[in-house]
Formats: structure tokens, sequence, C-alpha cells
């Protein structure tokens, strides 16, 4: 794969971390109720669609070892769930914790999938490394391979002001976590042509076995469905 410099260097850190990074998170979930929440909500939402409109596969963009990959398909819903990730190393993870599942690399720039060929798309903290300039091509990909009607789930970091790591799990890296406004996240998602659904924000976690350093934004969007030669708009504005 070519593209941006980011491209490489964060392939390169989360091959370096890999290992050690899927046993810090391997349990991660389990003490997040909220996350936990959001993610079944999401899933729920993409199976109802699946029922409504054809069963289309659901991809989790950025799922590092796969474990939100797994715990979406640990649900029972019948989702058809795959990750994609651009660390070979991470991937390797992620296929020997859930042997079952399938992981394919690939960039959320230029994902290898058909138009509209996604019943769900999940970017669960994998956004934070995409540079403000590559954002809107990430997110026209997101619209471009998901079905109409079909939902989009986002987690990352709140904040104004980038986070840059030289060194994790005792491994030597090159990371820009970028935080950004529940707000712009979801302005940027609506001039890619979706609607919004819902923007939520929690306060950082200061105990717990992972004190946070910012705040945490979740944003659900929706492909809107095509009637009579328009789009459906924003449903949190048409409800």
């Amino acid at each position: 794969m070519t593209g941006p410099d980011f491209l490489h260097t964060t392939r390169t850190s989360y091959d370096a971390i890999a290992a050690g990074y899927a046993e810090w998170t391997r349990d991660e979930l389990a003490a997040k109720p909220l996350e936990r929440g959001l993610l079944t909500a999401f899933a729920e939402l993409a199976a109802r669609t699946a029922k409504d409109g054809g069963r289309l596969p659901l991809a989790d963009v950025g799922c590092g070892p796969g474990r939100v990959t797994g715990y979406l398909h640990g649900l029972g819903l019948g989702l058809d769930v795959f990750g994609i990730d651009l660390s070979p190393r991470m991937l390797a993870e992620a296929r020997k914790d859930h042997p079952g599942l399938r992981f394919e690399e690939g960039s959320m720039l230029a994902l290898d999938l058909p138009d509209a060929s996604l019943g769900g798309l999940l970017a669960w903290y994998s956004t934070i490394h995409v540079p403000d300039e590559e954002l809107p091509r990430a997110f026209a990909e997101f619209h471009r391979v998901l079905a109409p009607g079909a939902y989009a789930l986002l987690g990352f970091q709140v904040g104004d002001e980038p986070l840059r790591l030289t060194e994790a799990l005792g491994e030597e890296v090159a990371l820009v976590f970028h935080r950004r406004q529940p707000q712009r996240i979801a302005e940027l998602l609506r001039e890619a042509g979706f609607g919004l659904v819902s923007v939520t924000r929690r306060e950082r976690e200061t105990d717990g076995p992972s004190p946070e350093r910012a705040p945490q934004g979740y944003v659900l969007v929706r492909r809107p469905v095509v009637s009579g030669g328009c789009e459906d708009g924003d449903i949190s504005a048409a409800n």
C-alpha cells in the first residue's frame, strides 16, 4: 500500500506494539458500560437495517487486534462482521484472538470495497490518527461504501490539540492522536452526505485500570435513503 506519510508511520508504530497492545486492551470493554451500550445500539440498528434491506457485512475499520469486532460478533445478532486495519501485526493478533472472523489489511482512505456494499461501518478510535486535511477523504469513503440507510459510528478523543507519542508499551513509535470536538466531527460527516443521529460526549475517567487523558466523543450517523430522487435528512431533525 502507498499513501500519505502518516499511513506509514501509523502502520509501523502499531506493528511495533501489536502484541502488547492486544494484551493491554483485550478486556477493556468489560469496564466500560457506556461504550458497550453505544456499540450494542449501533449493532442493533445495523441488524435492523440488514433485516429491512438485505444482509450486508459490517466493517470495523481500524480494528486493531479485533476486540470490538469480536464484541459485535458476540452479540448474537446475526451480523456478518469483519475487520480492516493498516497493521499486519495487529491483524495477526486479531486472527489469533478471533479465528472465526475475517480480517483484512487496508486503509480507510481507499477502502477495497464496492460502492454501497456495507450494512454498517464502525471507526472506533481509528480516525484519531488521520490528519485534519485527510478527514473529508476518509468520510467520503465511508459514505461511498455504506448502503443507503446504513449506519456508521465513530469513537474518538475530545480536545483541540493533538497528543504526540514517541514511546508506547516500551517501544519506539511515532503516533499522533488528533483530538477533536464532537460537533466538528458531526459537521464534517454532514458535509460528506450523512444524516446525523446522535452526538455523545463522555468526560474523562481519572481512576480505574486505564485513566484517560481526555474526554471521549461518539458520533452516530446514517447514510440517507434516496426517495423520489432526494435523500432524507438528519434523523434527529425529522423526529
